[in-house]
């Protein structure tokens, strides 16, 4: 992929520079030449100018959600004492509700209308959130509610990546598509990682921090990341007005003009619309991108509970080494998504997902139960009752939101190991941590492998046609999966213990690669299935 920056080379003979289908380096000229296409040298800077801005977009909508998860707890119960653990865990749900009520209809608004307008609309929505969020603290009372909605309505305001990836696949040929969309993943992976590392640098200010009383406004380490996710938002409404530019190419790379373009273009076709998009395979990525997030969202929900369980870690021991661990995950997806690009070129993006499947299949499989060495048991419960424990619910939260476990002031330290209440810890045997790193490196290579490759598979197969509402549906299935997993895996783990939860989910991921080889060869690009260009892999 030629970086937004690069300009083509001029023509010797001093016209404007002659690119290929793809808008191509020089290095790929000879690869495109039979299917030359003039595209300008200022038409292809602004083009990736703009899909660049797409990127930040991206990012930002990650940080909107990464960047107070770990301090959304103790801001709760700092400004609500009646905020219990299950109301959290509605907290943490609401941006993912927010988000995909909004997808769809930020998606159709996007087919229709200029896509600056649902992208600003969208990040001041984002913006507004972020604000009432650093003032949930002024209210006397039912302050938790206010803090709801500013999570659902930053949820809401991220509704936008949806007119991100349709704009992004409207604005690359067939030959880019993977390449951007592996870097509109990347974008957000590093957005989700760098989230946490910018609200435990705001940890410096402190509790307290610093009052403005006449804006009745508190600087402190719960209120300034979200004030600085704001900020951001508003560069990033700037960045949009400045340098986004509507841009529309075919699958070939040929430029035409957008009906999101300023003024009048809806009567403006090209022939290559021509055509009906192959609805059961929409319907397959959309269940397969479904499976995906969900099996990966429960394996976030599952990483310090079962920890907690099987190595007998506290609380701080579970936050501290799953953290480093989720922090070495999201590296390696960022690497992962680059190299899939130059991948992608000499197998296809189908034989990619299959084989990323088929890693995260391996992943949980080796999670399963073996040998005969129980974990240790938390016996403490039944020798004496006045020791609470998290409720179930509360274990399976994520290990940004456990509570802090109060114990009676003659106890030093907090009962570890597997609870006697769960009944599985008596008879299934321990998952030894040799398993578990190994789980983690193929789960964390896995997914963004079937992340990017779902989401290209997606674009390619929609075709020419406007994009905004399917993607909105994708975006929507993915928030979807991200809700129901954790209620998931928080039912079946608890009760059943982890060999009926991974079994359960390697059935899953089973069924998917069954599915995935029905549709295998209707997951085509569009101008491939009818005619227009031909398939270059497998």
């Amino acid at each position: 992929m030629a970086a937004a920056g690069s300009a083509p080379e001029a023509r010797p003979d001093g016209q404007e520079p002659l690119l290929g289908s793809a808008g191509a380096a020089p290095d790929e000229d000879e690869e495109e030449e039979s299917r030359d296409v003039v595209e300008t040298q200022e038409h292809y800077k602004s083009r990736w100018r703009s899909i660049w801005i797409m990127y930040l977009t991206m990012f930002l909508s990650s940080v909107g959600f990464s960047i107070v998860i770990m301090s959304v707890w103790p801001y709760l119960q700092k400004i609500d004492p009646t905020a219990d653990a299950s109301f959290l865990g509605w907290i943490i749900a609401s941006y993912s509700i927010g988000q995909m009520v909004a997808s769809p209809l930020f998606g159709l608004w996007s087919n229709y209308r200029p896509r600056r307008e649902p992208l600003v609309i969208s990040t001041a929505i984002s913006v507004a959130a972020n604000c009432l969020y650093a003032y949930v603290h002024v209210p006397h009372s039912h302050n938790k509610y206010y803090m709801l909605t500013a999570r659902a309505l930053v949820g809401f305001g991220a509704g936008n990546v949806a007119v991100v990836r349709s704009y992004i696949a409207g604005a690359t040929s067939l030959t880019e598509r993977t390449s951007a969309m592996a870097n509109t993943s990347a974008c957000q992976a590093v957005g989700f990682i760098l989230g946490p590392v910018f609200q435990t640098c705001f940890t410096l200010i402190g509790e307290e921090g610093v009052t403005w009383k006449f804006l009745c406004l508190q600087l402190n380490m719960y209120t300034t990341p979200v004030l600085f996710g704001a900020l951001l938002g508003v560069i990033n409404i700037i960045l949009i007005f400045a340098i986004f530019r509507e841009h529309r190419v075919d699958d070939m790379g040929r430029q035409y003009k957008s009906i999101n373009s300023d003024g009048e273009g809806n009567d403006v076709l090209d022939q290559n619309a021509e055509g009906s998009i192959d609805h059961v395979a929409v319907v397959a990525l959309n269940i397969l991108f479904f499976v995906i997030l969900f099996v990966f969202a429960v394996f976030e929900t599952i990483a310090t509970p079962l920890t907690m369980d099987m190595y007998s870690w506290t609380r701080k021991e579970a936050v501290f080494y799953n953290g480093i661990i989720l922090s070495v995950i999201g590296i390696e997806s960022v690497i992962v998504f680059m190299v899939v690009k130059t991948l992608s070129k000499k197998t296809g993006e189908r034989a990619i997902l299959h084989a990323g499947l088929l890693i995260v299949l391996v992943g949980f499989f080796i999670l399963l139960p073996w040998g005969k060495k129980l974990p240790n048991i938390q016996w403490q419960e039944i020798k004496n009752n006045s020791i609470p424990r998290a409720a179930p619910s509360e274990m399976l939260a994520p290990f940004w939101s456990l509570p802090e476990l109060q114990l009676p002031s003659n106890h030093t330290a907090e009962p570890v190991g597997c609870p006697v209440t769960q009944s599985w810890c008596l008879n299934t045997p321990m998952i030894y941590l040799a398993q578990y790193i190994s789980s983690d490196v193929l789960i964390g290579l896995g997914y963004p492998v079937c992340n990017v490759m779902s989401y290209t598979l997606y674009s390619k197969v929609l075709g020419p046609k406007p994009q905004g509402v399917y993607m909105g549906w994708l975006t929507a299935s993915g928030s979807g999966a991200r809700i129901l997993g954790p209620v998931f895996v928080s039912q079946i783990y608890t009760h059943l213990g982890p060999r009926w939860a991974f079994s359960l989910i390697c059935g899953v991921v089973v069924v998917s690669l069954l599915l995935l080889e029905i549709v295998y060869k209707r997951l085509i690009a569009f101008s491939v299935r009818y005619g227009r260009m031909q398939e270059e892999n497998c």
